[in-house]
């Protein structure tokens, strides 16, 4: 049997079940699109009160057609789409596209009608895409599985760039403002309310396909986790960029997801760190999508970070090395000698990076070829970019400009060439075939550019490569804190000694064979937040303030949570020096294990310098992970402080990781907080640790 995705992008025949003469009702286009693309499937029109449909022979219903389709194209109301189904099942038809709302997303009711949808196809074996979706498409075959109005001014041209979006009217909108920028799409997808196949599934799909170099993607929401993750690693060891709209930033974006799609939103933060994790692009904006995915549709990437402008106007060109800086770029200067050769041709210029050729190079453009030559043979760029203003666009300027500039680049052929310009369509289409990314707008080069230096630098990643790690018997909880160290301690994190004392005499033993200042902690699997309840003493200094100090922490646990059973207390060297952290680890809704990382106190409490990763990975990834935090320069050392011992750092990071990777059904949370970072070389110390565990 062809697999399902075959059938639903390239179906040797498709029945269209509620076609219309009408072609521009849901029935009809489909049909009206097929015929004019000159698809060159069998297409068999089911409608039952028609002999013909748009010309072609109608069948009254779906288990009289003459063959078994590939897929069938469902353009029913939604009362009448289970039937429909359960006929395709009947029939054997593999996969199915549902266009109708009025499922998942309305209510208990809709809920009910698209799980027996969903019963039925599963049972058969057949694949279903939406409901409440646009279908899907793929220009190269003619066939265009779908309602939308997009296509009525034009079809799409193929090409390199994939969609895949949740939404149906967003991955249109994608297709029509990729057709404007000259962009061609290989396959096209929304997935709508994800009955079955989902955004992950279907990412999975687009990236593995040959002629897709880029994809533009939109979720409100995933459902299949390791799937999705798979997708993201999949598209980059294959060096293909995902260029990535979430939505749900918002507390009010995420509720408007939820009920849109009724998928889980999942935490804004956390997604946005597993796609940096992984190498994806996250907009901000659609044109920042649009601009991105235009620059990675080539398949080709910067070798380096840096760039050399060439501009005949200080002003735009200072701006554009500014927006660069801020992309993450290297607007390195000229070399010194290669300044002087410009200044020497042109002694106002300005020629360290950006060059300024100054008005000179607009009637003299062998000062142009002169200028650009000398920055490519002696800058050592990356990637050019010049601000041409509107001179593309000038009948009797634009060729021999483009000719000039063709000229000067000759040899480097291996950089990146992009152009900020003002011109008619036609003039920057035929810059595109000289091989120019051709934007309007600096930022939106800038950014482009720094997103193509990052997708290199993540392409040229090993994938992180984790030791698996053996399942530990998990303890039945709430565990104390001095259990959940004992458990951690079997998966590498490393504590403080101390010893669990049930009385005051016991506490000062213990004190004295740990040796003074010491901490003295409640322990009781009851009492998560012990200062709460003035379940902390630090820094005691002797016996006397041991004796005391358990006297009345165990008191003041009998008073204030006569309910909870207590251990006792544990007894601690006062750990002192090194940089504060704060780890944990957190079941995402929607992207499984994550653990989380950043700075202790103000850092974490009032800027919220944190960052995450989905569990597992190696300790590379966790080098990378510690640097994304503002707080970073403190680990490294500043005054006069020495560094801090971040490999160490990083392998607690992973050890937890993959402990967390391993218990994913029976670990709800940790929280190791503080972290002590000690000097480099002499290691880390969680001095508190908490384990949330599923009710057994």
């Amino acid at each position: 049997m062809r697999d399902a995705f075959d059938a639903l992008f390239a179906p040797a025949s498709v029945a269209l079940v509620g076609a219309s003469d009408d072609a521009s009702r849901i029935g009809g286009r489909p049909l009206r699109y097929l015929r004019e693309a000159d698809f060159k499937g069998r297409v068999l029109p089911v409608n039952p009160k028609r002999e013909t449909v748009q010309g072609l022979p109608a069948f009254p219903s779906i288990t009289e057609l003459p063959e078994v389709p590939d897929t069938a194209i469902l353009a029913l109301p939604a009362s009448a789409t289970l039937q429909a189904v359960q006929d395709c099942a009947a029939k054997g038809v593999k996969s199915a596209v549902i266009f109708s709302a009025g499922f998942a997303e309305t209510g208990h009711e809709g809920e009910a009608l698209q799980a027996r949808l969903t019963a039925t196809a599963r049972e058969a074996g057949m694949r279903l895409l939406g409901p409440n979706c646009l279908g899907v498409f793929n220009p190269a075959l003619g066939y265009y599985g779908t309602f939308s109005v997009v296509l009525d001014t034009a079809f799409i041209t193929p090409g390199p760039v994939g969609i895949v979006s949740q939404s149906g009217a967003y991955g249109a909108h994608l297709a029509h403002l990729a057709r404007n920028r000259g962009l061609g799409i290989s396959q096209w997808i929304t997935t709508g309310n994800e009955a079955d196949i989902d955004v992950a599934e279907a990412l999975n799909h687009m990236v593995r396909q040959p002629d897709t170099r880029v994809v533009m993607a939109y979720a409100e929401g995933v459902r299949d986790r390791d799937l999705f993750i798979e997708a993201l690693e999949t598209a980059r060891q294959l060096h293909k960029p995902i260029v990535f709209m979430k939505t749900g930033r918002s507390a009010v974006g995420a509720a408007a997801a939820a009920s849109h799609t009724a998928a889980l939103a999942g935490s804004d933060g956390v997604f946005d760190a597993v796609l940096r994790q992984f190498g994806v692009h996250r907009a901000a904006t659609t044109a920042e999508q649009i601009d991105v995915a235009y620059a990675a549709a080539s398949g080709r990437f910067p070798q380096g970070d840096r760039v050399g402008i060439f501009t005949m106007s200080g002003g735009f060109g200072i701006q554009l090395a500014d927006d660069l800086e801020s992309a993450g770029l290297d607007v390195a200067p000229m070399p010194d000698d290669a300044q002087k050769e410009l200044l020497d041709l042109l002694p106002y210029a300005s020629p360290r990076n950006p060059v300024d050729a100054t008005a000179q190079a607009v009637s003299d453009l062998n000062v142009l070829k002169a200028c650009v030559r000398t920055m490519m043979e002696r800058g050592s760029y990356d990637a050019f970019s010049a601000i041409l203003g509107t001179g593309p666009g000038s009948k009797t300027y634009a060729d021999p400009l483009r000719k000039a500039l063709m000229e000067a680049l000759a040899g480097h052929d291996d950089s990146i060439r992009a152009l900020t310009m003002s011109a008619p369509v036609d003039a920057v289409r035929s810059y595109e075939a000289d091989g120019f990314l051709v934007y309007e707008d600096g930022s939106a080069l800038a950014h482009s550019l720094g997103a193509l230096a990052k997708f290199r630098q993540a392409f040229a990643r090993p994938a992180s490569n984790p030791a698996p790690m053996a399942p530990l018997p998990l303890p039945k909880g709430p565990l104390s804190e001095a259990r959940a160290k004992a458990l951690l301690k079997q998966a590498g994190i490393q504590f403080a000694d101390e010893q669990l004392a049930t009385d005051p005499d016991a506490a000062v033993t213990a004190a004295e064979a740990l040796g003074y200042p010491v901490v003295v902690k409640i322990c009781s699997p009851d009492i998560a937040h012990k200062t709460e309840i003035g379940g902390v003493a630090v820094n005691l200094k002797d016996a006397a303030a041991v004796r005391q100090a358990t006297q009345d922490i165990l008191a003041r646990a009998a008073e204030k949570a006569p309910g909870a059973t207590v251990e006792g207390v544990l007894v601690a060297p006062m750990v002192q020096g090194g940089v504060e952290t704060i780890v944990g680890v957190t079941r995402d809704p929607v992207l499984g294990p994550v653990v989380m990382f950043g700075l202790g106190g103000i850092f974490v409490e009032v800027l919220k310098d944190v960052t995450f990763r989905a569990a597992p990975f190696d300790v590379p990834e966790a080098h990378r992970m510690i640097r994304e935090i503002r707080g970073f320069p403190l680990l490294e050392g500043v005054r006069g402080a020495g560094a801090s011992d971040i490999d160490a750092l990083a392998q607690l990071l992973s050890d937890l990781s993959r402990f967390a990777a391993t218990h994913r059904d029976g670990v709800i949370g940790i929280d190791l907080n503080p972290v002590r970072v000690l000097p480099a070389g002499q290691g880390v110390i969680a001095l508190d640790a908490l384990i949330e565990l599923e009710a057994s």
